[in-house]
């Protein structure tokens, strides 16, 4: 009995949403996840550098 909200919620997500918009929230927070993460990259990276040639 506890597991009919679910599949109700389950269900209602699968009509209201349709397989394109799921597509694209799903690449747009990738995408700013990958961006995030080359810039906190390179900023690590130059930090090193830098104190690196100041040594």
């Amino acid at each position: 009995m506890k597991k009919l909200p679910l599949y109700s919620v389950a269900i209602l997500s699968v009509l209201l949403l349709t397989s394109c918009e799921a597509v694209e929230t799903i690449f747009k927070a990738g995408m700013w996840w990958g961006i995030l993460l080359v810039v906190a990259v390179v900023v690590i990276l130059l930090l090193i550098f830098s104190k690196g040639k100041n040594s």
